[in-house]
């Protein structure tokens, strides 16, 4: 520890420490310190004075962070933007829980080990709106918060990348998975593989089962047009043809009339000699699907054809809420994939927690938050300092040595993680009632897939 202050080694000991004692679950002895932390000898006042137009007003806030010697002190804030309402409500109901577990436990380390700061979190919902989480991401800026986690859909991402870039604020989206925001060098970072990884897996479950025929039915939105694209392109590759495309809107009251259309369409080729069995829709949607299946259920066609979903359908809790697309949902086996984290303890924790809390199983994207709030907290108690750039610097250096709720987080050199499994999901009547169960697996590296 020649030449390195007491500061920066006590510093480094708490990050040693932390990750050690199994917090954020290290695999191994590989523990090391994730580069020097920069703490000044003398106290430092950083002051931070924001100010933001929120729904037309304009919003000033001066925040005030202490490092000295001792490091940080004080509430270091950072953000969360959940869709606590819209189509995607029930992820963001698990997400909270997950989030505010984990800010939880670091300010329990943090008091333990003698720090002089806290995490405060703040919580705002974007209503699965891209605009609004744009307003909301203003709002926590004008707090002075440089990090946030989510938002989850990759429309909300891409509508607040340019102010978060321009800003400087840190994002570390769950659940965004759209190709578009495969981007070096910017200030949003996924604890999620992207769809490059998640497009071939449709099509290929199609082949499987002798699909020779498919139709997309897709969000009309920067995920939905990226997932979309990706399945037509494997689809295409396997030789199987894509019949027909519908672009649906987001949180429409009724699809009756796009449902009817895709009923046309599949009579046409049933009409031509292809067997039902033989073709395949693929769902790209959120909770659209509830809406959308309970107009499908109508059509005796569409109970012979085979059906796929996406991550945005998995784990939804409409579906299994409403008797009649839970019993549509088990019986024409609407499986849907969606990334499969390790089954760490502190997965089995959370898992517990959350079901124990909402009543279901958490979607997989509910441990990527736990996770992404410690790692942050690592790359703070690395740096010492509440600055964006910095806990960028650390980051990758921290997550060499992270094991956590999600398993290992390796990143791409665009910030998204590198491509995993994908867990099969589908709705299974069991002692009367509907549940969620993962009864496959789809291995990324091999294109296998295997049921359970």
């Amino acid at each position: 520890m020649k030449g390195v202050t007491k500061v920066v080694a006590a510093g480094l000991a708490v990050v040693m420490l932390l990750v050690g004692i199994g917090l954020g679950y290290v695999v191994g002895m590989q523990i090391s310190a994730p580069g020097p932390a920069v703490v000044e000898t003398r106290t430092v006042t950083q002051v931070s004075t924001v100010t933001a137009t929120v729904g037309g007003a304009t919003v000033t806030e001066t925040r005030t962070v202490t490092v000295g010697e001792a490091g940080l002190s004080g509430e270091v804030p950072i953000g969360a933007l959940l869709p606590l309402s819209g189509p995607l409500a029930a992820f963001g109901e698990n997400d909270r829980i997950s989030i505010q577990t984990a800010v939880d436990e670091v300010n329990e380390f943090l008091a333990r080990s003698g720090a002089n700061w806290r995490l405060r979190l703040y919580v705002e919902d974007t209503e699965t709106k891209p605009e609004v989480a744009l307003e909301k991401l203003m709002s926590l800026h004008a707090k002075g918060v440089k990090v946030v986690i989510g938002p989850m859909g990759s429309g909300e991402v891409l509508k607040i990348k340019e102010y978060a870039d321009s800003n400087k604020i840190l994002i570390i989206s769950q659940s965004s998975t759209s190709p578009k925001l495969w981007i070096e060098n910017d200030y949003v970072y996924r604890f999620v593989p992207n769809d490059l990884a998640q497009g071939p897996i449709g099509p290929k479950f199609g082949k499987n089962l002798g699909v020779t025929h498919m139709f997309l039915v897709y969000l009309a939105n920067p995920w939905g047009d990226g997932l979309a694209e990706v399945a037509e392109k494997t689809a295409k590759e396997l030789g199987i043809t894509v019949a027909g495309k519908f672009r649906i809107a987001e949180a429409a009251p009724d699809y009756s009339a796009e449902v009817s259309s895709l009923v046309s369409e599949v009579n046409k080729l049933v009409g031509q000699g292809v067997a039902p069995e033989k073709i395949m829709v693929q769902l790209i949607t959120y909770a659209e699907a509830t809406t959308f299946l309970l107009s499908a259920r109508e059509y005796d066609v569409l109970w012979r054809v085979k059906w796929f979903g996406s991550d945005g359908t998995a784990y939804e809790g409409t579906l299994i809420n409403e008797p009649k697309t839970a019993e549509f949902s088990s019986s024409v086996r609407f499986v849907s994939p969606i990334f499969s984290p390790t089954k760490t303890p502190k997965y089995q924790e959370l898992l517990k927690k959350i079901s124990e809390q909402v009543g279901r199983p958490p979607e997989p994207y509910a441990y990527n938050t736990y996770d992404a709030v410690w790692v942050i907290a690592l790359s703070l108690l690395s740096t010492q300092r509440y600055d964006s750039d910095a806990i960028i610097s650390v980051m990758p250096r921290i997550l060499e040595h992270y094991y956590g709720a999600s398993g290992y987080i390796a990143l791409d050199s665009a910030g998204d993680r590198i491509a995993a499994d994908y867990e099969l999901t589908e709705i299974l009547k069991k002692d009367g009632a509907y549940e969620w169960a993962a009864t496959g697996v789809y291995y990324g590296t091999t294109g296998e897939i295997v049921w359970k």
